[in-house]
C-alpha cells in the first residue's frame, strides 16, 4: 500500500530522534497524515503479512464493549502486557465506544450522576436517520482516567461523515508506532467503517488517519526499510455477513485474496 509506504519514508527522512518512556529511542515527525479509499481494497498491508485474525479480535472486542481481556485472551494476548493480573484493563477502547460515563445532572435533586453513553449505538443512530449530521463522534479520552492509566488511549477520537452515499471516517491519534501499530489501526478503523456502512446501507468511503506524534522506534529501522524495497501487492477484499453490528461473531467475516510478503518481526516497546 503505497499511501503507508509514503509514511514510512517521510518519518525515516525527516525524523528527529527522540527519548521516550520506554527507553527505546525513536525517529518522530509532528503531525503526519494520510488517507485511503476502504471502498477500493480493504487496506490490509501486503508488503509484511499483518494478523488480520487478531486484529478482527481486537475490534469485535472494543464493540463487546467488555473492560477486561478475559475473552480476548483466548485468542490473542495483544493487550496482556497492560492488564493487570486478572485481566482488567483501566484503558479499554470498547467501554469508552460503548459505556463512555458521562456527567448528567438530575433535575429532581440538581446533583451530577453519571449516565452510560453508547456512543456507537448512537453514530447508527444517526447514519440511519439523520446522516448528514456532522456530530457522529466517538471519544475514549476520558481526562480522569487518561491521566492516570497504564497507557491512556493512543487513537482517541474518531468521526464519521457521509458524503455521496459513502461512509468517511477521520481517526485522530496522539502517538503512532509505525512499524506495529499503524497497520492494525488502518485495518482496524477500515474494518469499522466498512461494518458501520454496512450496518446503515452505505458504501465504504475514505479512511483518514492524523497522528500527532508519528514515530518509528529505532530498532524497528531495518525492518521498515526492508518494506519499502517490496513490491505492494493487490489489496484482498473482505466478506461481512449481512447482520446487526452486536450480532456479528468471528466466523461472519471473511478475507479473500490476501497474499502478502512475509512477515517481518518488531519487538514491542512496553
Amino acid at each position: 500500500m503505497r499511501e503507508y509506504l509514503d509514511l514510512v519514508q517521510r518519518v525515516l527522512t525527516r525524523g528527529v530522534r527522540k527519548e521516550n518512556r520506554t527507553g527505546v529511542d525513536t525517529l518522530c515527525c509532528f503531525a503526519e497524515h494520510y488517507s485511503v479509499d476502504i471502498g477500493a481494497g480493504f487496506p490490509l498491508l501486503t508488503t509484511k503479512k499483518v494478523n488480520f485474525n487478531a486484529m478482527l479480535r481486537e475490534v469485535l472486542w472494543y464493540l463487546s464493549g467488555e473492560d477486561h481481556i478475559r475473552n480476548l485472551r483466548q485468542h490473542t494476548r495483544i493487550w496482556d502486557a497492560w492488564a493487570d493480573e486478572e485481566g482488567n484493563l483501566d484503558t479499554a477502547y470498547g467501554r469508552y465506544w460503548r459505556r463512555f460515563p458521562s456527567a448528567a445532572q438530575n433535575p429532581a435533586t440538581g446533583l451530577y450522576e453519571v449516565v452510560e453513553i453508547d456512543q456507537i449505538g448512537k453514530v447508527i443512530e444517526l447514519l440511519k436517520t439523520d446522516p448528514n449530521s456532522r456530530r457522529m463522534v466517538v471519544t475514549a479520552w476520558e481526562p480522569g482516567n487518561a491521566h492516570s492509566s497504564k497507557l491512556p488511549p493512543c487513537h482517541y477520537t474518531f468521526a464519521f461523515n457521509v458524503l455521496d452515499g459513502r461512509l468517511n471516517c477521520h481517526l485522530t491519534q496522539r502517538s503512532g508506532d509505525i512499524a506495529l501499530g499503524i497497520p492494525f489501526n488502518l485495518a482496524a478503523y477500515s474494518l469499522l467503517t466498512r461494518i458501520l456502512a454496512r450496518e446503515a446501507a452505505l458504501l465504504p468511503g475514505v479512511f483518514s488517519h492524523a497522528i500527532v506524534d508519528a514515530h518509528i522506534y529505532v530498532n524497528h529501522i531495518d525492518g521498515l526499510k526492508e518494506q519499502l524495497n517490496r513490491t505492494p501487492r493487490p489489496l484482498p477484499e473482505l466478506e461481512i455477513a449481512q447482520k446487526p453490528l452486536d450480532a456479528l461473531t468471528f466466523e461472519d467475516f471473511a478475507l479473500r485474496g490476501y497474499n502478502p510478503h512475509p512477515a517481518i518481526k518488531f519487538q514491542v516497546a512496553v
